[in-house]
Order: structure tokens, then sequence, then C-alpha cells
């Protein structure tokens, strides 16, 4: 009976397989989401900067339902740029990045139509305290202190400027939470060249 002891891994040479593709993979993913940041900073900036005009002129606030067109603007948009990408195969990683964003747009989604319609609060505070928590999170799931930082200062100052804004002034938060999406983008995207 032959040897094959030098076609078996050992379970650290298995585990640094394993780690390296998964690092590989978030990578992968990083590379990708740059463009996303970017997309989706630009957008919530045009978008929150054009619903304040609106409102800020007409002193009417039915200009906040515009917020409802943003992702059918923004995932056609997403779709299209995501043609080029580079093709990660689904994973862990994958899985938890699509689930907490889900969630996220979920939530804000219900949340909004409650506070609009049923029982009017300060929505903006929840959506950029859920929205910094998200990217947050996310940048711990990718390993990315950038996106991990830009989360906190999104979710924690964001909050704080809302409690202590008030009016219509509040859209300019989001005006600013894109900018820094924007700003993230640009980060991700010079770190994985």
């Amino acid at each position: 009976m032959e040897n094959n002891n030098e076609n078996n891994m050992t379970a650290q040479q298995s585990f640094g397989i394993i780690t390296e593709m998964m690092n590989n993979s978030r990578r992968s993913i990083l590379q990708n989401s740059a463009k996303h940041f970017l997309l989706w900073g630009a957008l919530l900036t045009f978008m929150s900067g054009v619903i304040f005009e609106l409102i800020h002129i007409t002193m009417n606030p039915i200009w906040n339902l515009l917020w409802f067109a943003m992702p059918l603007i923004g995932f056609p948009m997403a779709h299209f740029i995501g043609r080029n990408k580079v093709e990660v195969p689904q994973n862990i990683i994958s899985r938890q990045l699509h689930g907490v964003w889900l969630a996220y747009c979920a939530f804000v989604v219900v949340t909004s139509a409650v506070f609009m319609f049923i029982a009017p609060q300060n929505l903006t505070l929840v959506i950029i305290m859920a929205f910094g928590f998200a990217e947050c999170v996310s940048g711990i799931i990718l390993k990315n202190w950038s996106v991990i930082v830009s989360g906190f200062i999104l979710g924690v100052g964001g909050a704080i400027a809302a409690i202590v804004l008030r009016s219509e002034a509040q859209l300019l938060l989001f005006t600013l939470c894109g900018a820094i999406l924007v700003v993230t983008g640009l980060i991700v995207k010079s770190q994985n060249k």
C-alpha cells in the first residue's frame, strides 16, 4: 500500500488555505464595494440637496416622499455599475453583508412609512443611526477600518446633529452622509487598486 502523506494536508495548511481564500474574497468584495459607496454617496448627496431645496422653497414636507424614489434610481444604477465587477463566489462574508444591508433597507422603509403616516417622530435620527450602524458592521465584517470609522462617524455624529438641528436643516445631514460615503468609496478604492 502506497503512502500518500504528500497529498494529505495538515490542519494548519488547510486553515491557511481557507484564511487566504477568505482574505481574497474580502479584498474582492471591498474592491466592488468602492463603486457602490461612490454611487450611493453621490445619489444621497443629490437627493438630499434636491429635497432640501424643494422643502425650503415651498415649505411643504410632502417632498420627503421623494426619498422613496432613491431605491428606484439607485438599484438599477447599482446593477449597471456592477456588471463588470470582480466575481466573488457566495460565501459567509458576502451573505453577511447582503443580510446587513437588506435588514437596513427593510428597517428604513418600514420605519419611514410608520413615522410619516402613523406616528411622526424624528426620522432623520433613526435613519442616520441605522445607516451608520449598518456601515460600521459592514466594516467589521470586511475588516476595514475606513468603513468602520466612517460608519461610526455617520451614526453617532449624525444622531447628535439630528437632535441639535431642526426642521428641513436636518436634510443637510444626509448631504453630509453622502459626502462621507463618497470619501469612504475613494479611500476603499485607493486601498484596493
